[in-house]
Order: structure tokens, then C-alpha cells, then sequence
């Protein structure tokens, strides 16, 4: 069966390549919320040089309208482990 899907964009370019992660995405190798809290911290990090955290973070909530305020707050000041 030959088919086209979607490309998967890569959140962790910085770290590794699109082949490397397009084939571990497809065996299902990544933790699906742990890739969007990275992508969040990412993209909370660059919007704060040019603006307020409370401004980013509703910026962030237009792109994942299902996370609360708090809860995307949290994500982006979490300290790793």
C-alpha cells in the first residue's frame, strides 16, 4: 500500500535529526505530552524576548486552547528532574 502522510514536524531539531525523529515517531517512541511541554518551554523562552510571560502564555493558549492558564504556567516554570 502506497500513501502520502503528513509530515511530522520535528520539535526536537535542536537535538536530533528529521529522519532520526520521523523514525522513532512512527514506532511510537516519544512521550506525546512530554514533546508538546518541550515544544511549550521552547516557545514560551523565545516569545519572552519581545514579551510579558502573561502575554506569552496566552499566546501559547491560542495554539492549545484546551490547557488552562495555570496549567501551561506550570509547564514552562517546571524545573527538570
Amino acid at each position: 500500500m502506497n500513501y502520502q502522510s503528513k509530515p511530522i514536524e520535528n520539535p526536537l531539531r535542536d537535538l536530533i535529526d528529521d529522519k532520526t525523529f520521523e523514525d522513532l515517531y512512527r514506532h511510537n517512541l516519544f512521550n506525546e505530552k512530554a514533546l508538546r511541554d518541550y515544544k511549550i518551554r521552547r516557545m514560551f523562552k523565545d516569545m519572552r524576548r519581545f514579551m510579558s510571560a502573561g502575554d506569552a502564555i496566552d499566546k501559547i493558549r491560542e495554539e492549545y486552547p484546551y490547557l488552562q492558564f495555570d496549567t501551561v504556567r506550570k509547564i514552562v516554570y517546571q524545573i527538570n528532574k
